[in-house]
């Protein structure tokens, strides 16, 4: 198993060498330019006047310019790339320090109606989408964010195979994020999905032999008129039927036109990925069949992306003045690429979706399998069907540093509840939150922040942060009976591990007890699995009546005039509090 801070720091060090490289070619390339540039001007200057030298001095200058320019494109797309690698390197080693408050917050999937996303801060500053997101196109983001969300407890050792595989497969992801960044894609994929879709064929099929046709004549016409065969207005003549043609699609061009363009850095980008996916061998189930999605059995999906990205790109050049105006004019230019684009779209609407589903699929599953290299010492759930629904050793928040991180042993039986008491600030809180992303975490794949984490596999519902609503007018204790409401919906039909943390917190304490020991007896009734926790003593009591639930709590104590916590989760009931103590030494009574 790889070191990740060795791995980066080599990583990091070899990019910065290359970029160096790369730096000094990029300025031989630009001298080597002015260079040839000044040559010819001065050889047009002293064969001034000699039209067959100059001519030939031009057509050469031209053909090695086009060829220099090319050259220093691929160098400065090379040193872009490496730029991009250099900088990954550079965030998972500031990531591995704990700074990752500038990375995407995912504040657009904070759902405060979802099963517990919004209880855990699945979203938002310092989140796990925060710290573990990587995704470098908007559906990845999205299938990541679904992902993490989705509840979903099927099939999880096959998910954490595909997740090993591709941990250990770093250079890899690191080169499939360079890629899927140098490209900035404005325009969301679904409305490209729906306007290939829901495009109707316009330009008449014998677009599909015209514009080959002309160009012949166009070439034959040229070449009589250079050796003055025929008189220089039939060319003229020529050239305006050309346009004359062209400009009859015109409107019907600008219209695809519009469109088209807004999907051309998608496919410039999307061509790249998809090529990377395809090129590698894979071993775990789940990969390899997302892989088979994308092959065609007559030309790779990558192929057949690269191919559309061109003819995008090719029309494009209408911009330019000269394809513009001369392709049209003798070409037939626009015509030959909308009929290219058409067809295209005949061929392939249908399966442009899937290839891109799956590009977003791996570049969500890089996301989950960097984590996974990040942090070689967590441990991936081993998957049992016994009456433990989890056997913890070590367990701890990930979000934690190491330095401060408390860990705390953890087993509890299916259709258990455990209340849980405990001074304030004393962990209970940070307890819930620790076990909410455990399940998260195991349910999706991913390897647990534990020295050992067994585990039946079992969805999570919470309630541990409920606001009133002015825009809805409701209460608090409206929107926390809401929430009861959809827990108890969800619990009729299916097994769900529920966490709470204070139970009917908006009313008072007398009706707050009654009440909490009556959903306390109905959770247990439902053969649920959970943890409450709660300053209210009382609820402890419900331990005498039902066997299947136990007290546990987090101490505190009052050493030397100072409040002290140990975070550690001991059984039974809490006995010292510090509210009283707090207001004290604040002086705030």
């Amino acid at each position: 198993m790889k070191n990740p801070v060795e791995f980066y720091t080599t990583q990091k060090l070899y990019f910065e060498r290359k970029l160096k490289e790369l730096k000094h070619k990029l300025a031989v390339s630009s001298t080597i330019r002015l260079f040839v540039f000044l040559i010819a001007a001065f050889g047009i200057y002293f064969f001034f006047g000699n039209s067959r030298i100059m001519i030939s001095i031009i057509v050469s200058w031209i053909i090695l310019f086009i060829f220099l320019i090319l050259r220093h494109s691929k160098l400065q797309y090379k040193w872009n790339f490496n730029k991009e690698l250099l900088q990954i390197n550079n965030t998972e080693l500031a990531v591995l320090k704990g700074d990752f408050n500038r990375l995407n917050e995912g504040k657009e999937f904070i759902n405060p109606s979802h099963f517990f996303s919004y209880d855990i801060d699945l979203f938002g500053k310092g989140s796990f989408f925060q710290y573990c997101n990587r995704t470098v196109t908007s559906d990845g983001k999205k299938e990541f964010a679904a992902y993490i969300t989705k509840n979903d407890i099927s099939n999880i050792e096959e998910k954490q195979c595909g997740i090993k595989e591709l941990s250990e497969k770093s250079k890899w992801r690191q080169q499939f994020s360079a890629l899927g960044s140098l490209v900035k894609v404005e325009y969301s994929t679904q409305s490209l999905i729906r306007w290939i879709h829901n495009y109707k064929i316009v330009f008449p099929k014998y677009l599909a032999v015209l514009p080959l046709l002309f160009s012949v004549i166009s070439l034959i016409v040229i070449i009589l008129t250079s050796f003055q065969f025929i008189p220089n207005k039939i060319l003229w003549i020529w050239f305006f039927i050309g346009l004359g043609i062209s400009s009859m699609f015109l409107k019907k061009v600008n219209i695809l036109y519009k469109y088209a363009n807004k999907t051309k850095d998608t496919f410039k980008q999307y061509h790249k990925l998809l090529n990377e996916i395809e090129n590698t061998s894979f071993t775990s189930t789940i990969l390899k069949e997302k892989q088979l999605e994308i092959k065609n059995e007559t030309e790779k999906a990558s192929k057949i992306v690269a191919k559309f990205s061109k003819i995008l790109d090719a029309l494009d050049q209408r911009n330019n003045l000269i394809v513009g105006f001369l392709g049209n004019g003798f070409l037939l230019w626009d015509l030959q690429q909308v009929y290219k684009i058409e067809q295209w779209i005949i061929n392939y609407k249908e399966k442009v979706e899937k290839w891109f589903k799956v590009i977003a699929f791996f570049d969500a599953q890089n996301s989950l399998a960097n984590f996974a290299f990040n942090h070689p010492e967590y441990e991936f759930p081993e998957i049992q069907n016994s009456k433990n629904m989890i056997e913890a050793k070590n367990l701890g928040h990930f979000l934690l540093n190491d330095t401060v991180r408390i860990s705390n042993d953890f087993k509890i039986d299916k259709h258990q509840f455990f209340i849980i008491t405990g001074a304030n600030m004393a962990g209970k809180s940070t307890f819930l939150r620790t076990v909410s992303m455990a399940i998260v975490m195991a349910n999706s794949g991913l390897p647990v922040c534990a020295k050992k984490f067994k585990y039946a596999p079992i969805k999570l519902i919470t309630s541990m942060r409920t606001t009133d609503s002015l825009v809805d007018d409701e209460s608090y204790f409206f929107s926390e009976l809401k929430r009861l409401k959809f827990i108890v919906d969800k619990i009729a039909d299916n097994e769900y591990f529920i966490i709470l943390d204070e139970i009917l917190k908006g009313t008072n304490s007398t009706d707050k007890a009654i009440g909490s020991k009556k959903f306390i007896r109905k959770l247990v009734a439902s053969n649920s699995t959970g943890i409450i926790a709660t300053h209210d003593l009382s609820l402890c009591e419900v331990e005498k009546e039902l066997p299947e639930v136990k007290n546990y709590y987090f101490d505190a104590e009052i050493i030397k005039d100072e409040l002290n916590f140990d975070y550690k989760l001991k059984e039974g009931v809490c006995k010292n509090m510090n509210a009283s103590f707090l207001l004290t030494k604040m002086k705030i009574v």
